[in-house]
């Protein structure tokens, strides 16, 4: 049988969304972290592999579990993670839930709903987190903000790779009653432009996420540990961010993920953040306004309506060989109201 390191994909932690063990982790923290990564990447390369079969997927898997649990030696990603909680003195409870989410990412292809979505992210989104905390002795106190956050990180995840994750395996984790409320099926995913269906769905879920986020808005001054403690405040920023972006890009025809050279401004404003939040004067009885009531705010459905007419414009001069066309015709843009001096 095919063992889990054939079926790696390459990816390393430098390639995640987000950041995984860095710098701003303390150095003696990193190694319990990246041996939890390793476990967890080789895992999810075996759930997303496009040509194993399911069976051999969950017999693997179940390899990896057992290795885990010291039953065996076959899966040198389970046996280092082993080792490594022997040595802290660490539960195997996180890694065996996300094992659970895996094999779920096998046999399962579609949710009826949030809920379900949900549950999905308490076995493949919440455990990292709470192992993280658990390597840096943080109380459990921490954990609602931190499974808000994780459900959060994997939402976003879900939103901007929907159309990949159709396309390469049949999955598809935006909730089926949210598209049958938009009268839309799976395979508007398979669409090179998202439709103004597709485009409420997303931006529906967006606000979801957005709601996680306001939740787990107080993490990062709930941990002790400065450095973790910072870069929960990067991360939060990050997915801030990124969810303000899916109200207004497509994912099925625009990059949502940042780039590198956008990574210097975002840590600025996540410093920012974190300072004012351990240094700053306390401003009794003065509530932040919540993430996602400042969304709908700065989110102008003329504008985003505009955006999806100006898509499906280029896709289909594209589609004809031609120019894209010039400004005369992008007049159905909206137009933006001039300020009288």
């Amino acid at each position: 049988m095919t063992t889990a390191s054939e079926l790696a994909s390459g990816k390393g932690h430098t390639d995640e969304n987000f950041p995984v063990a860095s710098i701003l982790i303390a150095r003696r923290h990193r190694p319990a972290i990246l041996a939890f990564y390793n476990f967890a990447r080789a895992a999810d390369d075996v759930a997303d592999n496009a040509t194993a079969a399911p069976a051999e997927k969950l017999a693997l898997l179940e390899q990896m579990r057992a290795s885990l649990a010291g039953e065996s030696d076959v899966s040198p990603e389970s046996v280092a993670l082993r080792r490594m909680l022997t040595e802290r003195r660490l539960t195997a409870q996180h890694p065996l839930d996300l094992l659970e989410a895996f094999r779920r990412d096998v046999t399962k292809k579609r949710y009826a709903d949030w809920d379900e979505l949900m549950d999905y992210c308490r076995y493949s989104a919440m455990p990292v987190g709470r192992f993280v905390l658990d390597v840096h002795g943080e109380s459990r106190d921490t954990w609602p903000a931190n499974d808000a956050l994780c459900a959060a990180l994997q939402a976003i995840n879900h939103l901007q790779d929907c159309a990949k994750d159709y396309r390469d395996l049949d999955r598809v984790y935006l909730p089926l009653d949210v598209m049958e409320k938009q009268s839309l099926a799976v395979e508007a995913l398979a669409r090179p432009v998202a439709t103004p269906a597709l485009r409420a769905v997303l931006a529906e879920l967006a606000r979801r996420t957005a709601r996680l986020l306001d939740r787990s808005r107080p993490f990062a001054s709930q941990i002790r540990d400065r450095r973790l403690a910072l870069e929960v405040s990067v991360i939060q920023t990050l997915a801030e961010d990124l969810t303000r972006r899916l109200l207004v890009r497509d994912p099925l025809s625009e990059r949502v993920h940042h780039r590198r050279s956008e990574m210097p401004v975002l840590l600025l404003r996540a410093l920012g953040r974190f300072a004012a939040a351990r240094l700053g004067p306390k401003r009794d009885g003065v509530a932040a306004r919540p993430f996602h009531e400042r969304l709908r705010t700065r989110h102008r459905p003329g504008a985003a309506e505009g955006v999806e007419q100006l898509l499906l414009f280029r896709h289909a001069a594209d589609a004809q060989g031609g120019a894209r066309g010039d400004v005369r015709d992008l007049r159905f843009l909206p137009h933006r109201r001039r300020h009288r001096r």
